[in-house]
């Protein structure tokens, strides 16, 4: 089991518009490794101790015991990290189209959808296609005031009261220990909570029971994902400050640089493989939420903008803007050596060119060259490139490539000189929203919201 990254389309003495060997030898990520050494010190990087959190770890498995052949459906209640990353884990270790096997194609484990929008016509859709007295409701909100998470949950609470079910029978809460609405009404409920540390974010939370609860509650191997990601978590801290021998680092660096020096600013992340795909997603929100900030108020903002892509399909649609379009982007290809399954191409046709050579290859063997095709192409353009290679896609694999991930955020965050850990940007939209709600304590953010210019007739057609 490994995770190996080779960047050398990205290098400037290997293609053109790399990035060159003084910028690369001056790179300064003995300052971002300090920086990261000296928030995990200061007890601010809690997702780091998660691999060996086994007490946190056991609230999810010992919860998914209990209620083990109780449901046919769970469904997470959830917005940006506390949904995006039990997405991944769904698309990526579940069978596919999960949600539509039967039971015993599902080995009698149940159905994982989650919502992660306020839409009401998705939202009454699910609902009324659920046997309630069959279905388990996560609730996941770390500070137990996420306006749609809440939402959400109003709306279901009436259901199961309306159906006369018990709701400490139907609800789990996974929130911040101690504190926040959701923590208050287990407490006086007796509603099962399970906890987000107060040192992890949302979007860094996908290894606590944001992301392990669901898994475990279907059958996924939750303690590979912690293997996978503590070996990881190893590799960067026992290389330190070298940089050539720490993945997450290089990852971070090479990005930085190509940003900051090449003016690529738009960073694709595109795995060749199906199951890997909304990892992408989950990737965009890690990489735009923590690293799109002010350094200083009134400044222009700094961050690059991250994309997902899918290998082979978007060959088919974004690889041509990639190839051919503005200079402004890296992409990151994730091979996978192994695909899962073998379908070999049958020997048709053979009379007739376009089809007669694929004759006899494997798929997984196709996508493995689109992969390298694609990657090779962009490098003879001078389009840099690398590619993280996995062995397959797995628990172990997959908890990998989220703390490679997660710390090489943490790198890059302290290579552009920002705090990786917060999102005021996003902060201000939510007070607005408190606001024409009517929430109480949004006052101040009622009388900014009724200074704002007011729709023009001129400018609507």
């Amino acid at each position: 089991m490994t995770l190996r990254i080779d960047y050398t389309n990205m290098m400037g003495d290997v293609i053109n518009g790399g990035i060159a060997a003084a910028d690369w030898a001056s790179a300064p990520f003995g300052r971002a490794h300090a920086g990261l050494d000296r928030r995990r010190d200061a007890g601010e990087l809690g997702f780091l101790a998660l691999p060996t959190d086994d007490a946190l770890h056991r609230q999810s498995t010992d919860f998914a015991a209990t209620a083990k052949a109780k449901f046919d459906d769970v469904v997470v209640l959830g917005i940006g990290g506390s949904a995006l990353g039990p997405i991944a884990l769904r698309t990526a270790l579940l069978k596919p189209a999960w949600n539509s096997l039967t039971a015993k194609e599902r080995d009698g484990q149940p159905r994982l959808h989650v919502l992660d929008n306020v839409d009401p016509q998705t939202i009454t859709a699910l609902l009324g296609r659920l046997s309630l007295e069959r279905a388990l409701f996560v609730v996941t909100s770390k500070s137990g005031g996420t306006a749609e998470t809440m939402a959400q949950y109003l709306v279901v609470r009436e259901r199961l009261i309306q159906a006369k079910l018990d709701v400490k029978d139907h609800l789990v809460f996974v929130t911040d220990p101690k504190k926040g609405a959701l923590r208050q009404i287990a407490n006086d409920e007796g509603i099962a909570a399970l906890d987000i540390p107060p040192a992890v974010g949302g979007r860094y939370s996908v290894l606590t029971p944001v992301g392990i609860l669901p898994a475990a509650l279907v059958g996924i191997d939750t303690a590979q994902l912690m293997a996978g990601a503590r070996d990881i978590a190893g590799r960067c801290a026992s290389a330190g400050d070298t940089l050539a021998k720490n993945p997450a680092g290089l990852f971070a660096t090479l990005q930085y640089l190509a940003d900051t020096k090449l003016g690529r600013h738009i960073h694709v992340l595109m795995p060749y493989s199906d199951p890997l795909r909304d990892i992408a997603d989950w990737f965009v929100q890690l990489w735009a939420e923590s690293l799109g900030k002010h350094r200083t108020s009134g400044d222009a903002g700094v961050g690059p903008t991250p994309l997902g892509a899918l290998g082979a399909t978007d060959q088919h649609s974004k690889v041509q803007l990639f190839m051919e379009g503005p200079p402004d982007k890296t992409v990151t290809f994730i091979a996978v050596a192994e695909g899962g399954a073998e379908l070999t191409i049958p020997k048709l046709h053979s009379n007739v060119t376009e089809l007669g050579y694929l004759g006899g290859h494997q798929l997984g063997e196709l996508l493995s060259i689109e992969q390298r095709a694609t990657a090779g192409a962009l490098a003879r353009r001078g389009r840099p490139n690398m590619t993280m290679h996995i062995d397959r896609v797995d628990a172990w694999h997959l908890g990998a490539l989220f703390m490679l991930l997660e710390i090489a955020t943490i790198y890059a965050g302290e290579l552009y000189g920002v705090n990786p850990l917060d999102q005021p940007g996003v902060e201000l939209g939510k007070q607005f929203t408190y606001a024409m709600l009517g929430r109480p304590d949004a006052e101040q953010a009622r009388q900014e919201w009724n200074l704002l210019p007011k729709p023009d007739a001129r400018y609507s057609v």
